[in-house]
């Protein structure tokens, strides 16, 4: 196989493995914001809930996709910092959560697009979409860069010897 298809070949996973972790958040995500938002934090309750309702799930949808793509996706470039390696993941994450919050209000309230099937299309559909491939640039680059310094140093399991004792 050729290099560049062995570096296609592992873009590849790499992306399938973050779609997959993404999946479950997305799910999460799904399944709290629709829960919060027809029940305590609906627009009769809370004009402004299904803005907080957003928020809240997908700070849930954060934490169970930094667990996924620091053991699964992105785990031979992990940092030997896993503090420093959440804080810089929940930075990313918190800072392109705007991109599904924007799309919710752009349809809820410059649109008029109120029913909670437009709510899910905005914010879960093209939202995620959106944010998902600034995610993705950003972890790779930056939070699980392999070029970064205090890396952890994968094992090859084939070079240790067993010593004979005689």
């Amino acid at each position: 196989m050729s290099p560049r298809a062995q570096r296609f070949k592992r873009f590849a996973a790499s992306v399938t493995k973050f779609g997959l972790v993404g999946l479950v958040g997305f799910v999460i995500d799904l399944i709290v914001f629709n829960v919060l938002s027809t029940t305590v934090l609906s627009p009769d309750v809370l004009h402004e809930g299904p803005l907080v309702a957003k928020f809240i799930s997908t700070t849930f949808a954060i934490f169970a996709n930094w667990i996924g793509n620091r053991s699964w996706t992105f785990r031979q470039h992990r940092s030997t910092s896993s503090r420093r390696e959440m804080v810089e993941f929940f930075v990313v994450s918190i800072a392109t959560l705007p991109v599904s919050i924007i799309c919710l209000w752009i349809s809820r309230y410059v649109l008029g697009f109120s029913t909670p099937l437009a709510d899910n299309i905005s914010s879960m559909i093209v939202g995620t979409i959106l944010g998902s491939v600034l995610r993705y640039a950003l972890y790779r680059y930056w939070v699980f860069s392999p070029t970064r310094t205090a890396r952890v140093i994968p094992v090859d399991t084939t070079e240790i010897r067993v010593a004979e004792v005689n």
